[in-house]
């Protein structure tokens, strides 16, 4: 792989793939609505809104791949959402048909099944229940990838990250955690693989108290390494426990099964 895109590549979860992913190309091609002005000499920076289809099709123009970060990764009024998630990523699949079709990682999200309970244990092919609209335009995206897949051939790796952050930093994480290390490496696999199809993934590290079935993926050669049971003892001294019947002790989407329907002001 020559160029490698990474779109929301400005946010927090961007910044730190922009890191762990510099040995997978010689060129790292980064993109967000927001300015990046540290770009490194192994990177090249297009600012783009998702929403505007000649910019994403110049975005993606000669990329060998995409990680797409990039997106409202939190719940809002419809109004973004629905610019970003959901037009935006039809912007992006029809690029990339339109630029030989370069392998797709699409982070897709937890909030998918967000309203089963953490008693529960699923497979991919459990039934979408999401916690959000932010989890309705993800089950929007899994279904487009989908469809380009069947339609065109359009590989992608949907990936239903759980919480990628640095350690788990309270309760509901000893369960979703996704290691930032375990994440990087799952994409090198993706690009690795010499066929992908269009899997469902559960974005999570071996977690004990994990939700999340990837037996499924032995033939990707991937496998989570990290443990959010080894900073259990920090998060109980450090987070008090929530009472048992709250949502981010009952639910898998935690708090976002409790957001209201906002409103754009």
């Amino acid at each position: 792989m020559k160029r490698l895109l990474i779109t929301g590549a400005a946010g927090g979860l961007g910044r730190v793939m922009r890191q762990r992913l510099a040995p997978i190309a010689p060129t790292l091609r980064l993109a967000d609505i927001a300015p990046i002005d540290d770009a490194r000499p192994n990177e090249e920076f297009i600012q783009c809104d998702l929403a505007d289809a000649a910019a994403v099709d110049a975005m993606v123009a000669g990329c060998d791949g995409i990680v797409h970060l990039g997106g409202i990764s939190v719940e809002t009024p419809f109004e973004p959402i629905l610019q970003a998630n959901i037009l935006g990523l039809y912007n992006l699949y029809e690029a990339a048909r339109a630029h030989g079709q370069p392998r797709i990682v699409f982070a897709s999200s937890n909030h998918t099944v967000g309203f089963y309970r953490q008693t529960d244990r699923l497979g991919p092919e459990c039934t979408f229940r999401p916690d959000s609209l932010y989890g309705v335009s993800k089950v929007f995206g899994e279904a487009l990838a989908r469809m380009y897949f069947e339609k065109f051939g359009q590989e992608s790796a949907l990936v239903r990250i759980g919480s990628c952050t640095a350690q788990p930093e309270n309760h509901r994480m000893l369960g979703s955690w996704f290691s930032q290390g375990d994440f990087a490496a799952l994409i090198e696999a993706v690009f690795r693989a010499p066929h992908l199809g269009c899997p469902v993934i559960w974005g999570a590290s071996a977690n004990t108290q994990g939700w999340w079935d990837n037996s499924h993926l032995a033939w990707l050669g991937w496998q989570a390494r990290d443990n959010a049971e080894d900073h259990r003892a920090e998060i109980d001294a450090r987070v008090p426990l929530p009472a048992p019947d709250a949502p981010v002790m009952v639910y898998q989407g935690g708090v976002f099964t409790q957001y209201p329907i906002y409103k754009k002001d």
